[in-house]
């Protein structure tokens, strides 16, 4: 009598549990990377966003008075809302800048800068 080849059920229920886990762990990870992208292309733009504030302020002429400022803007397909804070420093003509960028509906800034500007003398 001939002993027939191959797996057995048991043994084919197990290599199935087994690659299931892997499998669970695979898409674990993967969404794990998905959402970490989503969160390092949102400080990207929100840090453009508020790259292009700064260089907007510092071009302005004249330089803005002291004070709170905010304001919107469309970036990347998404919408964004910014506060511009201009302060006064030791020499007169100077202003130190510091932005922050929110994503719509959000407390807490996705992105922030800080820079000076001055006031570019008059021909």
């Amino acid at each position: 009598m001939r002993r027939a080849r191959g797996f057995s059920l048991l043994e084919v229920l197990v290599a199935l549990a087994v690659v299931a886990v892997a499998l669970v762990a695979l898409v674990r990870t993967a969404a794990g990377q998905v959402s970490a992208f989503d969160a390092m292309r949102e400080r990207t733009l929100a840090g453009w966003v508020a790259a292009n504030v700064l260089a907007e302020t510092k071009l302005a002429t004249p330089m803005p008075a002291t004070g709170r400022r905010d304001g919107r803007t469309r970036l990347g397909g998404r919408d964004w809302r910014w506060t511009l804070d201009v302060q006064a420093t030791s020499d007169i003509r100077m202003r130190r800048l510091d932005v922050s960028v929110f994503v719509e509906g959000q407390d807490q800034p996705s992105a922030t800068l800080s820079g000076f500007g001055s006031e570019l003398p008059q021909p």
